[in-house]
């Protein structure tokens, strides 16, 4: 198999998962697109098992019901997928930017990382490394 087969395959196998997990809110689905010792990395340096991940995706969905995903952008690498998405509640509710990075390895997802910002503050942190002083 060459490379760009995998790096397509490796971006189908994540675009069908998550398809499935919005529009179906089948969490069950997902366990075995992910391998047993996958992993899920949080910005606040935790990590999650596959089965404290789906665990904490399940709870998440009830109150997340409805929510609009808009997918911008998949690109993959390799056995890296990049997905960027605008998700937002149902009515008024707040709207955050989300970038997900999976890891891939024999057909399976390995890893993932997510990074979430609210798009309502999304100006404020360009200036992160402001201080609060000035």
């Amino acid at each position: 198999m060459t490379t760009r087969n995998t790096t397509t395959d490796n971006k189908s196998i994540v675009q069908r998962a998550l398809t499935a997990l919005v529009a179906t809110g089948d969490v069950d689905a997902l366990a075995p697109l992910l391998s047993d010792d996958f992993a899920h990395h949080r910005p606040d340096s935790t990590s999650k098992t596959k089965t404290e991940w789906l665990a904490a995706v399940r709870v998440a969905l009830v109150p997340l019901a409805g929510m609009r995903v808009e997918i911008l952008h998949v690109l993959a690498d390799g056995d890296h997928v990049v997905m960027h998405s605008r998700r937002r509640l149902p009515g008024a509710g707040p709207g955050i930017a989300v970038v997900d990075i999976w890891r891939l390895d024999d057909g399976l997802i390995a890893e993932a990382w997510e990074i979430i910002e609210p798009v309502a503050q999304a100006t404020a942190n360009l200036t992160w490394w402001e201080s609060a002083d000035q």
